[in-house]
């Protein structure tokens, strides 16, 4: 077992036995006051996303503490999206997937330090989607330069970040003709666990299926984003399409 894994498994025992300790504080049936109400829902389920924001609250109150600014960890979360791309192109597929992950936990954390100092406006909105779209752009990249010598998975790494960028797309022009779609199945949040545990686990999954090749999981899950990232485009424009018809009859 790598080091890398180690660390994983340890983090992930650790989240499963923090689950029940939460659950059974009754804070999962609270309504978060620094949730955003235009995020759309996780596909994984309601609490574990409210348990997700119940972790980060440590590092929100040290943030608060310290000063610490949305724009900050807007500029964080996008060099840590460039750098898994840098990681993700010279083969260190499991750095990528760190940087993947932590990234979305600096997106996350913009917000909600916004929210909490009451300083959320469109300026922060505009910097925030933008510099998610670097961070996306950059780790996609990343992913095609490692996939270069193989046709399918540079097509399926392509079309993945296409459809990414269509989905975004599609509910920021929307939302500018007063129509907001935040419906979908791989959205944001679902595309950060898959590119970033992806990365985490290729290594693995390749040792056990007995391959030894880099992509072995990350190939499949490329599949998996551009079939989803295209739906949800294709799904958002339809629906907003119908809402704003809607809205000339």
């Amino acid at each position: 077992m790598t080091p890398d894994l180690k660390v994983l498994l340890a983090i992930l025992a650790i989240a499963f036995l923090s689950m029940p300790l939460y659950g059974m504080s009754g804070r999962a049936r609270r309504p978060d006051p620094l949730e955003s109400a235009a995020r759309g829902s996780f596909l994984l389920g309601g609490f574990l996303k409210s348990w997700f924001q119940w972790s980060v609250r440590p590092l929100e109150r040290a943030s608060l503490a310290l000063g610490i600014g949305p724009l900050l960890y807007n500029l964080l979360g996008a060099a840590l999206g460039i750098a898994a791309g840098f990681a993700f192109g010279s083969g260190h597929v499991v750095l990528g997937g760190w940087g993947v992950l932590l990234g979305g936990v600096a997106d996350v954390m913009d917000g909600r330090i916004a929210r909490a100092r009451r300083i959320a406006d469109d300026r922060g909105a505009f910097l925030d989607s933008t510099l998610d779209r670097f961070a996306e752009v950059g780790a996609f990249i990343g992913l095609a330069v490692l996939f270069r010598s193989s046709t399918l998975a540079l097509v399926l790494a392509v079309t993945a970040m296409g459809g990414s960028l269509l989905v975004s797309y599609a509910r920021a022009r929307g939302e500018s003709l007063g129509t907001l779609c935040n419906l979908g199945v791989m959205q944001r949040a679902e595309r950060l666990l898959l590119v970033g545990f992806g990365g985490l686990l290729d290594p693995t999954i390749a040792v056990l299926w007995g391959s030894g090749r880099v992509g072995t999981l990350l190939v499949p899950v490329l599949g998996i984003m551009a079939i989803g990232t295209v739906g949800t485009a294709i799904f958002r424009t339809a629906w907003i399409a119908r809402e704003l018809g809607r809205g000339g009859e």
